[in-house]
C-alpha cells in the first residue's frame, strides 16, 4: 500500500498523509462494494490489513 500512497502523492502533489487518506478511502469503498471473495483478493493484492481501520475508519466516517 505504501507504494500506492507514494504514487498518489507524487502524481497529485498531496502530502503522504493526505494521500494515505485518499488511498484508504478508495480501497475501503471498493471493499464495501465488491463481493467478499473479491474484496479479500484486493486485501491480498494491497498487502495491508490496516485499510479497514485506522485512518480509513476515520475517513469513511466523513462520507457516511
Amino acid at each position: 500500500m505504501e507504494e500506492l500512497v507514494k504514487l498518489v502523492s507524487v502524481k497529485t502533489g498531496l502530502s503522504e498523509e493526505m494521500s494515505k487518506v485518499a488511498v484508504t478511502t478508495v480501497i475501503s469503498h471498493l471493499k464495501d462494494k465488491l463481493p467478499a471473495p473479491v474484496a479479500a483478493q484486493l486485501d491480498a493484492a494491497i498487502g495491508d490489513d490496516s485499510v479497514s481501520g485506522g485512518i480509513a475508519g476515520m475517513a469513511k466516517g466523513l462520507f457516511d
